[in-house]
């Protein structure tokens, strides 16, 4: 059998070998003629499986070593009988530690006083709900909004977008991106925010409109910004505008990649009978890699701001981009990967 791998998912080299014939290659350069006669492929986001690169292949199975699934066309999968399987969850320690050193770094230099202050979580999931855990553990009041979650489990612990908007003086974007959520951050999204707060969107560029951003900056606070519209073709003012910016790389920790290629290992094996790979996980290569468990029980707001600062010195990634934001590919394909914090 043949498989089509996304050159840039790390630990997989070397792992499907004994299986299949493995065809590595950028996610973004896969094509049709690639994968003519794959029978599986192991994606990123930066592969779109659509008709025009689907239609007519041999492929049976698609692993994608992201939470995100929007690359996928999944009415078009479903209709030709290819089975697509994502990471839930892969990276949420990378994003959650992402929110923290980002929120409380620029806290810090621009003398935010963080105590009493609610934080809105918009999308409670895999990585909506590691940030609650961490918020509160902080200190942080905490509201939530999440209809599908609020939907099913009833509304106890959640609350409508309006409210949360106008509640919390820190709003971070954690949705999926589907036709609910694409451009949910628009004007009257902003209008309702409280000035001088703070926005974060590690989610999905498409579910904020950027104009309306833009528009908005005079009246919130600190503006931080991990996902894009038009990735790697970012809007540069918006860029310039906002106090942290990073290219799509709020989920590149060591062990949010370990989750995602076993994850995606693990899928490919079950479907096709490869017993001895049903339980793989990358081994970590250095011990500075291992997670790290954090006590910060009694520590002041600018002692947890160092703290998180030495786990993930957030404002080098920001610094990095600025210097060449032409080169966003580049910069997620060559990331050093920094380790994952945790707390009890």
């Amino acid at each position: 059998m043949k498989i089509v791998a996304d050159s840039a998912i790390p630990f997989l080299e070397g792992v499907m070998e004994p299986y299949a014939d493995v065809v590595y290659i950028p996610g973004n350069k896969i094509c049709h003629d690639d994968i003519i006669d794959a029978d599986a492929m192991m994606i990123r986001t930066r592969t779109h499986c659509n008709a025009e690169l689907l239609e007519g292949t041999s492929v049976k199975f698609i692993a994608t070593a992201t939470i995100g699934t929007d690359h996928i066309d999944f009415p078009y999968c479903d209709s030709h009988g290819i089975v697509v399987r994502n990471a839930p969850g892969c990276n949420a320690g990378g994003v959650m530690e992402y929110v923290f050193s980002a929120l409380y770094g620029l806290a810090s230099r621009k003398a935010i006083n963080l105590e009493g202050d609610t934080i809105g979580i918009v999308g409670v999931g895999h990585v909506g709900s590691l940030i609650e855990r961490m918020a509160l553990a902080l200190g942080f009041r905490v509201l939530k909004c999440d209809p599908p979650r609020a939907a099913a489990e009833g509304p106890f612990g959640f609350c409508d977008l309006e409210y949360l908007l106008k509640n919390s003086q820190v709003v971070t974007m954690h949705t999926p991106l589907d036709e609910t959520t694409r451009g949910m951050a628009d004007s009257h999204f902003f209008d309702l925010m409280q000035p001088g707060a703070f926005f974060i969107n590690a989610s999905r560029g498409e579910v904020v409109c950027d104009d309306a951003l833009k528009a908005a900056m005079p009246k919130l606070g600190p503006v931080i910004i991990d996902t894009w519209n038009n990735e790697p073709n970012i809007d540069k003012e918006l860029m310039d505008m906002v106090d942290i910016a990073t290219p799509h790389i709020a989920g590149y920790s060591y062990q949010g990649k370990q989750n995602g290629t076993a994850a995606a290992v693990r899928a490919v094996a079950h479907y096709f009978g490869f017993q001895e790979l049903f339980e793989f996980y990358p081994k970590a290569e250095f011990p500075e890699n291992e997670a790290v468990k954090l006590d910060l029980k009694g520590l002041r707001q600018g002692e947890i701001a160092a703290v998180f600062q030495y786990n993930y010195p957030i404002f080098t990634d920001d610094f990095m981009f600025r210097l060449e934001p032409e080169n966003f590919e580049k910069l997620r394909s060559e990331y050093k990967y920094r380790r994952e914090v945790f707390i009890d």
